[in-house]
């Protein structure tokens, strides 16, 4: 199905200001989210010792942003927000989703991406991780997905799709609320082969698809080829390179899948990470980069949660172009659904459109202000940032910087001139201090958290739960 366009593009700004389209003519949408993707770890994004052609191939043809801000710095919050839209704390889940070992999952109330763009006539599919809830009401089939396949749970073995960190072993692959088995088969490649068949089934009708690859989450199980061509890098790095080369190559067989049926031009591509590196014990304790930020997965500081971020359509969109405004992942939500002219289910949400943003480098950044809460209990961890400035409050650094007590309390960031947090400023700015917290406190009393986010996101080794 060929997209049918005038044959003079006249500018983006007018595209926008168009008369609605059929159904029929409405442009395909695939979100690619990564998992447990560093900062830094894409050659668009500078690194220098992995390569991420495909990954890079979409930020040539596209938006690339430098400030671009998941909704927490762990998998399901993270997730919850892209998919509704809201800050974790509104869309009800600040922690990590239950397992088919127990645990609750996003709310069944809340209103999902997949349920748009369903209701203006696509096909959805939800292919590879869900981590968002296994409770009758949090599926994907539930939450707007005509079609699932994947693992349910927070990670797998890539091989043998066991989920086996926590409790007994337990197998962990469905299709659509039936467990289904292709052992020995690599969960990316079977990721790839689901979406095709996807593709080639909706071609003659719009279609929405959240890819979500586990990689390069751990286990780290890169192909023989890339562990190969990282041999001489420093040990986890050599481990969390091929992994993610692996996943860089998946990416691209399936924009290759588009190219080959001629859908790329009609296809709207986003790509983010869920949220920073890892530095887990599972993880071997590290491999991956945040570049020049400080921390990393679990942490509020910008490794945990500053990352990269890329919109392409070819032939609509600005193509090889950088933003610098601060933009958040739940801002998709609305701008998809002004792209492709799909009207919101539900307009109660914290994203913003960013089309203006993504036009023009000089559009100011729709949010003044941006809200993270993540983790359980009485004291979870927070921030608030405001232009320059961001407060983080119960302060964690999994990237092994030093906290003293009363960096733990609070950490005040001054983004314009100490981008690697390096320094507190709380003390030299107590006003600025009392005014983010007073944010912070205004913004949680605003809301009621549901029960389901109560759930810890790190257990006793800081390992994810």
């Amino acid at each position: 199905m060929n997209f049918i366009r005038p044959l003079v593009f006249i500018t983006f700004a007018l595209s926008l200001t168009a008369n609605s389209v059929s159904a029929a003519e409405k442009p395909n949408v695939i979100v690619i989210m990564t998992d447990d993707q560093g900062a830094d770890d894409a050659g668009c994004y500078g690194a220098k010792d992995i390569e991420t052609p495909n990954i890079d191939a979409i930020a040539a043809s596209g938006v690339r942003f430098t400030q671009f801000y998941s909704g927490a710095p762990v998998c399901s919050p993270s997730r919850a927000a892209l998919l509704t839209g809201r800050y974790p704390l509104r869309a009800g889940l600040v922690g990590n989703a239950g397992s088919q070992h127990g645990g609750k999952g996003v709310p069944t109330e809340q209103v999902t991406m997949a349920e748009m763009f369903k209701a203006s006539g696509y096909s959805t599919a939800q292919i590879g991780k869900w981590h968002l809830g296994y409770r009758d009401g949090e599926t994907p089939n539930a939450q707007g997905f005509d079609h699932a396949f994947g693992h349910m749970g927070g990670c797998i073995d890539n091989f043998s799709h066991f989920f086996y960190w926590q409790g007994p072993n337990v197998h962990d692959l469905w299709r659509n609320g039936t467990e289904v088995f292709h052992p020995g088969r690599y969960f990316a490649d079977l990721m790839v082969e689901e979406a095709s068949r996807f593709i080639e089934q909706n071609r003659k009708q719009p279609f929405f698809i959240y890819f979500a690859l586990n990689m390069p989450h751990y286990p780290y199980q890169g192909d023989v080829k890339w562990l190969e061509r990282y041999k001489d890098l420093p040990y986890p790095r050599n481990l969390y390179s091929a992994f993610l080369s692996s996943c860089d190559e998946r990416i691209g067989a399936l924009m290759k899948k588009l190219d080959d049926l001629d859908l790329r031009k009609n296809t709207i591509v986003v790509l983010q990470s869920d949220n920073g590196h890892s530095t887990e014990e599972r993880a071997h304790f590290g491999g991956g980069s945040a570049g020049p930020y400080r921390g990393a997965k679990f942490s509020l500081f910008e490794g945990g949660m500053h990352l990269p971020g890329l919109i392409s359509w070819p032939g609509h969109l600005p193509e090889g172009v950088v933003r610098e405004q601060m933009v958040h992942s739940c801002d998709w939500l609305p701008t998809l659904g002004k792209l492709c002219d799909v009207k919101l289910l539900n307009e109660d949400i914290d994203g913003k459109d960013i089309t203006s943003v993504i036009e023009s480098a000089d559009a100011p950044s729709p949010h003044s202000e941006l809200h993270w809460l993540v983790g359980g209990g009485k004291r979870p961890q927070w921030a608030v940032r405001q232009g320059q400035w961001k407060l983080i409050g119960n302060v964690q650094d999994t990237s092994g910087g030093e906290l003293s007590d009363e960096d733990k309390k609070f950490f005040l960031s001054d983004l314009a001139t100490d981008i690697s947090e390096k320094t507190n400023h709380a003390k030299e700015h107590p006003e600025i201090v009392a005014k983010l917290l007073k944010l912070h406190e205004d913004w949680v009393a605003s809301y009621t958290a549901p029960e389901s986010t109560a759930a810890p996101v790190q257990d006793s080794k800081g390992n994810e739960k």
